[in-house]
């Protein structure tokens, strides 16, 4: 009977799980995964500069399986970079302050695929005519002015413009999309999403309350906060 493989230490979280060539839609990438602890050993080994001896010891694990873990990491980031793949990085058998992957992973769920920005879990974007609260929302989805990004506990705020994708002949909504999982919004609020851009919501883990026309950015805030604004991750029928 095989042994069990021994977890791997990994010192700290990725604080990224999502990397993407820029300019190319989510829905036309290609993943390729990289385990946690392969980010752990390029961390250790490229960005820190440690020796094979001294990357395998903080890892908690021989040399040669230090060495076999750089190597394969190595391979993983070059294909993403040499054949334009979006790069997630999951998985793999470590603990981080003796929690093992499986916890690790358990606790802190990712999207199925996007980029993915360090956030609050309650953040929405807001599609919007204007910068501010007040602001009238933007009916439209793809073609925004822009959306007013949210936190729903402080309702502090930021302004994501959308300026460039009302000019786009096709596609705006999914470059809207791309503008939303970079803001690490993780509800949109708006009129009407269109079904392309619903898909690539959806593929970064992003739900949609629609049907909210005619209202301020802060309006729209205080109803989903009051639960009168139905999400979903799927289009209506």
């Amino acid at each position: 009977m095989p042994r069990p493989r021994k977890c791997r230490r990994v010192e700290e979280a990725p604080k990224a799980t999502y990397f993407k060539p820029r300019g190319i839609p989510l829905m036309d990438l290609t993943d390729i995964y990289l385990a946690v602890e392969g980010l752990e050993a390029l961390r250790l080994a490229d960005f820190e500069g440690l020796t094979m001896e001294e990357g395998a010891e903080r890892m908690n694990v021989s040399r040669h399986t230090f060495g076999r873990i750089l190597a394969e990491a190595r391979r993983v980031t070059a294909e993403a970079l040499v054949k334009g793949q979006a790069l997630r990085i999951e998985g793999g058998n470590y603990e981080i302050e003796g929690r093992s992957s499986a916890e690790s992973e358990s606790e802190e769920p990712r999207p199925a695929r996007g980029p993915i920005k360090e956030s609050s879990m309650t953040k929405v974007a807001v599609t919007s005519e204007g910068p501010t609260l007040q602001d009238m929302i933007d009916p439209r989805f793809g073609r925004a002015g822009g959306f007013v990004v949210v936190d729903v506990d402080t309702m502090e705020f930021e302004y994501v413009d959308n300026g460039a994708s009302q000019t786009m002949a096709q596609g705006a909504g999914i470059q809207a999309a791309e503008r939303v999982a970079q803001s690490g919004a993780q509800i949109v609020l708006t009129g009407y999403v269109g079904p392309k851009a619903f898909d690539a919501l959806k593929a970064v883990g992003i739900k949609v309350g629609q049907d909210l026309d005619g209202m301020t950015v802060a309006e729209a805030v205080e109803k989903f906060k009051a639960g009168e604004v139905t999400v979903a991750d799927a289009p209506n029928k």
